[in-house]
C-alpha cells in the first residue's frame, strides 16, 4: 500500500489535476479516472490509497484504485463506497467521487468531521471497472458481467439472460466460463472486503448503480433467492432512522429480490461469506439510480447507450449528485453512531416481525 504524503514529500508521485497518467502516458479521455487521481492529490496525507489492481485495454492499463481514511483500528465500524461495477454507469462513479472530494475538501477545516474519522473507518473504490468505462460498455474488457460473476447459484428461477448467462460474452448478463477465479476486478473488491471488513464487528458498503426504474432505490440482499437475509432487524432498524431523519426522502427500501433474482451477485457472496462468522454485521446495499426519469424528460436520451444510464442534462446530473451524496454521508454517520441503534433483544425481535411482513408479506405471530 502506498500511503500518499503531501505534496514534495517524495514519499508518492502526485499528478496533475484532470490527467491521468498510464505507463506514463495520459489519458485524458477518461476523464472519472483524471478526477480521482487529482482528489487523491488534494487528500495528501489523509489518505491512504492502493493500486488494487491493473486492467489491460489493449495497450493500455488502468489502474483500479482503492483510497481509506479514518480509524484503522479494527474495534472501529467501517463504511465501503464503490461504484463503477458497470462501465456504462458513469453516473454511479460520479456519486461516490463526489462525496470523496467533499471528504477531501473539508479536512483542511471541518473539526466535526476529523472527530468522526476518529470513531469510523471509511473506504472507497469509486472505479472498479475502468476498462468498461473506457470502452462504454457494461461489461469488462472480458465481456464479463461483474455482477454476474461471483461463485453463487439462484435458488429459485431467474428472468432469461438478465439472471446471468454462460452462453457467450457478446451478449449482455455473461457470467464468465463455469468453473474460472472470478475476474481481477471482483478479486480485487473481495480483498478489499476482506481487508477492511471481515476483521470488524460492524461495516456497510453501497454500491452505486443506474438504469433500473424511475425511482430511486435502496436493495440489500438477497439477489439469489427470495429468502430473507438473518440481519433483516438491522437494516430495517437502519431504515427507520433514515426515516425518522429525512422523513421526505424518495428511496424505496427493498431486498433485490423483489424485483429480481441473479446468478452470481457479487454482495451475496460477500454477504454469506461475513456472515459466516456470527458476531460480524455486514451490510451490503445498493442504491440503484432510477435512470428512467431522466430519459422520461429528455426522451432523446433512449437513442444514446450512455443516456439510458446517466443524466445528461448538467442541472439534472447536479441535482442527482446533490441527492445521493447526502445519503451516503448519512451512512457514513450511521456506523459512527452504530452502537446507539443496532437492535438487541426482544427489539431485534420486533423488527424481525416488522421486516417480515413489510417487505416479504409474511404475518407476524
Amino acid at each position: 500500500m502506498c500511503v500518499l504524503q503531501p505534496p514534495g514529500s517524495g514519499a508518492c508521485h502526485h499528478l496533475g489535476r484532470g490527467d491521468f497518467i498510464v505507463q506514463g502516458v495520459a489519458h485524458p479521455e477518461l476523464k472519472e479516472l483524471g478526477e480521482l487521481e487529482a482528489i487523491i492529490a488534494d487528500g495528501g496525507h489523509w489518505l491512504e490509497t492502493e493500486v488494487a489492481c491493473t486492467v489491460a485495454v489493449g495497450e493500455r492499463h488502468f489502474p483500479v484504485y482503492a483510497i481509506a481514511l479514518g480509524n484503522p483500528d479494527p474495534t472501529a465500524p467501517v463504511v465501503g463506497f464503490f461504484g463503477g461495477f458497470h462501465g456504462l454507469e458513469r453516473i454511479g462513479t460520479e456519486v461516490v467521487l463526489a462525496y470523496l472530494r467533499t471528504l477531501v475538501r473539508r479536512l483542511n477545516w471541518d473539526s466535526i468531521l476529523h472527530r468522526q474519522l476518529e470513531a469510523v473507518r471509511l473506504v472507497f473504490m469509486p472505479i472498479v471497472n475502468p476498462g468498461g468505462m473506457w470502452r462504454g460498455t457494461r461489461a469488462n474488457p472480458a465481456g464479463v458481467d461483474l455482477m454476474r460473476n461471483a461463485p453463487v447459484e439462484a435458488l429459485e428461477k431467474t428472468p432469461f439472460l438478465l439472471g446471468g448467462q454462460r452462453l457467450s460474452a457478446r451478449l449482455p448478463w455473461y457470467r464468465g466460463r463455469q468453473g474460472e477465479a472470478m475476474e481481477a476486478e471482483n478479486r480485487a473488491v473481495c480483498a478489499l472486503v476482506e481487508r477492511e471488513f471481515f476483521s470488524r464487528r460492524f461495516g456497510m458498503a453501497i454500491d452505486c448503480h443506474s438504469g433500473f426504474g424511475s425511482s430511486d432505490r435502496i436493495w440489500f440482499p438477497y439477489a439469489h433467492t427470495v429468502a430473507p437475509i438473518a440481519h433483516l432487524p438491522e437494516v430495517l432498524a437502519l431504515t427507520d432512522i433514515y426515516e425518522q431523519a429525512h422523513p421526505n426522502h424518495r428511496y424505496v427500501f427493498e431486498p433485490q429480490s423483489r424485483q429480481y433474482l441473479a446468478h452470481g451477485d457479487l454482495w451475496d457472496y460477500l454477504y454469506l461469506r461475513a456472515s459466516a462468522a456470527p458476531e460480524r454485521i455486514f451490510l451490503p446495499l445498493t442504491l440503484e439510480m432510477g435512470s428512467w426519469l431522466w430519459v422520461r424528460k429528455n426522451p432523446r436520451q433512449v437513442f444514446s447507450r450512455h443516456g439510458i444510464f446517466n443524466p445528461q442534462i448538467a442541472h439534472r446530473q447536479h441535482r442527482v449528485l446533490r441527492r445521493h451524496v447526502g445519503w451516503l454521508d448519512f451512512l457514513a454517520r450511521a456506523a459512527c453512531g452504530c452502537d446507539l441503534w443496532l437492535p438487541t433483544g426482544e427489539q431485534r425481535e420486533q423488527l424481525r416481525a416488522r421486516a417480515l411482513h413489510h417487505w416479504y408479506g409474511m404475518a407476524t405471530p
